[in-house]
């Protein structure tokens, strides 16, 4: 991961990925993530600042301004997130003196007026879905997709760039007193975007801050499936989504998944599926 100082931006170390291939190459056309940044300490301000592309900021601490169009300004703190899109002039950064850590993500493609046709209707607020552990390490696992090059990672990183979003946006919009619930959506939502990681119980567990038994019960509850069963079925589900929007051998398909054993791959795709990958593909 490339880092490096730029002192008009922050004293601490920064993170900046750029997309490196052609989007020509990739098999999602309408959501390509073009780039991410990680800026700890950010003391830059942007004044009546204009964008070609839209992003995301997201922050982890600190706290600072935004504003659009000279609209009043809004209070941004820890677990906020907002937007800079182009046909706006926006204000935004850390308290004069003082300073924020920033994720961005820069994205384009015809899916983001999909967005704005349904469920995302506040671009020019500040929203606050809140700080956990989970979604920052949903963030470091993007920024690994779109550093690798590869095509198929790339195109994963948008498929959990779409699902993170939703994910904050749905949690903003949850009525008061309803932490519980928001504590399961977290933790499936968690789940449902770290198909391509290895899946590691005990730091699922940690990073919502339970007991594993208390994960196992809360996914078994809700999902009505014990853990590793759920999650083999959000694999297969995955499958069949690649198998049928990609050319990428089955071998491949496993691999990327998590699973190393082809053989066992097909025997669990047809429990699932009813149908072996090939053939799957096949009548589909």
């Amino acid at each position: 991961m490339t880092r490096f100082l730029d002192y008009m931006i922050s004293p601490q170390p920064i993170r900046i990925v750029d997309l490196k291939i052609d989007p020509s190459k990739l098999s999602i056309r309408s959501l390509t993530v073009t780039g991410m940044g990680h800026l700890p300490g950010r003391t830059l301000q942007r004044a009546q600042a204009v964008f070609d592309s839209w992003a995301l900021l997201y922050i982890a601490g600190g706290s600072g301004f935004y504003r659009v169009d000279r609209g009043p300004l809004q209070h941004v703190e820890k677990g906020c997130l907002f937007f800079v899109y182009p046909g706006s002039v926006i204000d935004f950064g850390p308290e004069e003196g003082g300073h924020w850590d920033e994720y961005y993500i820069r994205f384009e493609g015809s899916r983001v007026q999909e967005w704005l046709e349904s469920w995302l209707v506040q671009t020019d607020t500040v929203m606050r879905v809140g700080f956990d552990e989970a979604s920052i390490a949903r963030l470091d696992a993007m920024f690994l997709l779109l550093e690798s090059g590869s095509p198929t990672q790339i195109d994963q990183a948008a498929l959990q760039l779409e699902a993170l979003l939703f994910h904050w946006i749905a949690k903003s919009n949850l009525p008061q007193g309803q932490a519980p619930a928001a504590r399961v959506v977290d933790l499936l939502q968690d789940i449902a975007t770290s198909l391509y990681a290895p899946f590691n119980t005990e730091q699922l567990a940690n990073r919502h801050h339970m007991a594993v038994s208390t994960l196992r019960r809360l996914v078994s509850q809700h999902t009505g499936y014990p853990l590793h069963d759920y999650i083999h079925r959000l694999k297969m589900e995955e499958t069949k989504r690649l198998l049928l929007s990609t050319d990428l051998p089955i071998k491949e398909i496993a691999e990327t998944l998590g699973y190393a054993d082809e053989s066992y791959f097909s025997r669990l795709f047809k429990k699932y599926a009813g149908l072996a990958p090939k053939h799957f593909r096949a009548l589909s």
